[in-house]
């Protein structure tokens, strides 16, 4: 039933979107308002993909996402990861769209915005790394490959995973809210697949945009040293 439900809000979305092309009723941050009790539902779009994420104030539960596409009247997830079924990636899973006034209505579940892109909001969308600076200073370029570490970003939220869609590895995920101002991005972090314990620690960095570039340097969760290139995939 939550896979349905997902899949239904994605749908839901997108044809919103069709309804009014120049709103920015695809992108952004959604949160369901009538989930049970202590779970947090939070379903992330930007670029066509999307990432969907379940967990509680000290718990990570679940996640899943990837490519998302407008087919007529219904929309398409290329899953390109879960957590809770590694079988499911690969697969090209379609649902029809449907769409209940301005708040997303799904069955029992209700939706509600929590963003949407826009001016003020630059680093809105799907990164990728390809780069990190070495002990000598230099940048060094990631090869690309099947593997990789995507990062996506809404108005205020962002996650990041890292992910393998040809071997269907997962190896680990972890999102929250952001801001940026004056050169500083900083993170708190809402959940953290790997560690629970680091749910709740802000990170700050310093940050460069330039055009489709993103570089940020500071300390991670674990107090080394960050300093990455990030590459906004399109």
């Amino acid at each position: 039933m939550k896979l349905r439900f997902f899949f239904l809000l994605l749908a839901a979305l997108t044809g919103l979107a069709a309804l009014h092309p120049t709103a920015p009723a695809l992108d952004g941050a959604w949160r369901q308002i009538n989930a049970p009790a202590g779970h947090t539902f939070v379903l992330t779009l930007a670029d066509g993909y999307a990432m969907e994420t379940t967990f509680e104030p000290s718990r990570f539960l679940g996640s899943r996402g990837g490519p998302v596409r407008v087919e007529g009247s219904s929309i398409a997830l290329n899953v390109e990861f879960d957590t809770r079924d590694s079988a499911r990636v690969g697969q090209t899973e379609t649902q029809p769209m449907t769409l209940q006034a301005a708040r997303l209505t799904l069955g029992k579940a209700i939706y509600e915005r929590l963003d949407e892109p826009s001016a003020q909001t630059p680093l809105a969308g799907l990164w990728r790394i390809t780069g990190r600076e070495g002990e000598n200073g230099q940048v060094n370029a990631m090869q690309r490959g099947d593997r990789k570490t995507i990062k996506l970003l809404t108005g205020t939220r962002f996650q990041w995973a890292a992910i393998n869609p040809k071997t269907r590895q997962f190896s680990g995920t972890g999102g929250g809210t952001y801001t940026l101002k004056d050169g500083k991005y900083a993170e708190t972090i809402d959940f953290f697949s790997r560690d629970n314990s680091r749910v709740g620690r802000s990170l700050s960095f310093d940050c460069e945009l330039s055009g489709d570039t993103w570089r940020h340097r500071g300390q991670s969760s674990t107090g080394g040293k960050v300093s990455e290139v990030w590459s906004r995939e399109r």
